[in-house]
């Protein structure tokens, strides 16, 4: 008897998620027997009615062998939308196992954007071979977008958009729309063009469907809708949604001429890989390490940023050494030097968090730059009085030295302000030389933190007590 006959066809499916939102064991245990017993139709009833990115999550759940195996099985009810969810190691593993036919028939059926985003991670010649199985004109289409750089709108939008010309009436428009079967999956507004295809306005559906039949949609038509080029920053588009609380926003080439849409849930996902980048780069994590990366992978990625750091420690540790001799005759200083750099790095991290995100938001910018660097040096004046109370008392009572306790509170003033100032000035000036602050910010800050820390706190300690 073969596995297939054991599955109960009449026993309820688990569902793929329990009431916390996560995966349920079971539900790929049942996916993965009926992997290995090949039984298409169990598959098919587990995968129904899940959305793209729960069908992404099981394939992700499920072994790396079995992963491939689901999609060749299932074939044309495979949505290979579901593969634009995964890690982009594990969606290239699965490509690389599927034949050029399976995955050009996959392509078609989805949205040209998610197309794009699955075809640029596959090699060139490979990615050639799979655009010989399409019709000619999704071919062209789907090259033009891949020709774009990356990035940017002309990769992000969906060359599927409903246009209509001005002399249509609303009428028209929607008899139209409501014929046609090969219209977008989701849209928001019609656009309006010429015979040539040069883009006039765009007529938001609300407004279309307020009017009586016989009016224009030239009378409907926003003239001055914003628009973008395909070779504009998708960080740019993201902002532009944001400011103009915009659903879709459509892209024109430089002739003017309408080639595609951008809709705001291309824009969510680039807002979430913006904000992931920006958290890795802090962290001296690349922006590209994956959770499905391989264990040299992740170790190749982080040692660059390792040894940067290592250099920089060996800059700060150098400083220690220029006060050897005063460090043997008051063994206190060794022991509360570190304290004086910790607390300077951690503020200068809060401060240097505060302005990338600032800056990769737009919020801070040449307007108001004075007035936050200000606003930060305060922050760090009155926090280092603070600390230098409060340090100053634990030093005089720990060691029972009433100058101990000065001078400690002395340099925490010095390092919190120097602290404040890196911390905001440096992510200002690596932005204005067109370096990514999130990514060069930290180990810049951290030296200076360190070498204010440890210099003002030794250099204090050997002017108050005399030291030689």
């Amino acid at each position: 008897m073969t596995e297939a006959a054991t599955i109960d066809p009449v026993r309820p499916l688990p569902t793929l998620r329990d009431d916390d939102g996560a995966i349920r064991p079971e539900f790929v245990a049942e996916a993965a027997r009926a992997l290995e017993a090949g039984d298409v139709e169990t598959l098919r009833q587990l995968v129904d009615d899940l959305h793209e990115s729960d069908l992404g999550a099981l394939v992700e759940a499920l072994e790396p062998d079995q992963r491939p195996r689901l999609v060749e099985l299932l074939g044309i009810d495979f949505d290979f939308t579901a593969l634009t969810e995964l890690d982009t190691a594990v969606r290239e593993e699965i490509l690389d196992e599927l034949d050029a036919e399976t995955v050009a028939e996959g392509v078609r059926e989805i949205e040209s954007d998610d197309a794009v985003t699955i075809l640029a991670d596959i090699p060139s010649d490979e990615r050639s071979e799979i655009l010989e199985h399409l019709p000619l004109d999704e071919r062209l289409s789907l090259t033009r977008s891949l020709d774009y750089p990356e990035f940017s709108a002309g990769r992000r939008m969906q060359t599927e958009f409903i246009a209509v010309t001005p002399d249509w009436d609303v009428g028209r428009a929607i008899d139209y729309m409501r014929e046609t079967a090969d219209l977008p999956d989701q849209f928001y507004e019609l656009y309006v063009v010429d015979g040539a295809g040069h883009f006039l306005g765009a007529v938001p559906l609300n407004r279309l469907l307020r009017a009586k039949r016989p009016v224009l949609v030239a009378d409907l038509m926003d003239e001055k809708r914003r628009r973008v080029l395909p070779t504009e920053t998708q960080e740019n588009v993201a902002h532009l949604f944001q400011r103009y609380d915009m659903v879709s926003v459509p892209v024109v080439d430089e002739a003017d001429r309408l080639v595609g849409v951008v809709t705001f849930d291309d824009v969510a996902d680039v807002i979430q890989e913006e904000a992931d980048e920006d958290i890795k780069a802090l962290g001296g994590v690349p922006a590209d390490e994956e959770l499905s990366d391989s264990v040299w992978t992740i170790a190749r990625y982080r040692f660059s940023w390792l040894l940067v750091n290592l250099a920089t420690a060996f800059v700060a540790s150098s400083v220690l050494g220029l006060f050897e001799g005063q460090l043997q005759q008051m063994v206190a200083l060794a022991v509360l030097a570190p304290i004086v750099a910790s607390q300077g790095g951690n503020a200068t991290t809060q401060t240097m968090t505060v302005a990338v995100r600032a800056l990769a938001t737009q919020q801070l910018n040449e307007a108001n730059a004075r007035w936050v660097v200000l606003r930060e040096l305060m922050v760090g004046v009155l926090n280092g009085f603070a600390f230098a109370i409060i340090t100053g008392i634990a030093a005089y009572l720990w060691f029972d030295v009433a100058g101990l306790g000065i001078v400690i509170g002395l340099a925490m003033i010095c390092n919190l302000v120097a602290a404040a100032a890196g911390g905001i000035l440096i992510p200002l000036g690596l932005h204005r030389l067109r370096i990514d602050p999130a990514v060069a910010s930290s180990p810049f800050v951290t030296t200076v933190t360190d070498v204010v820390g440890f210099f003002s706190f030794l250099a204090i300690a050997t002017l108050w007590f005399g030291l030689r």
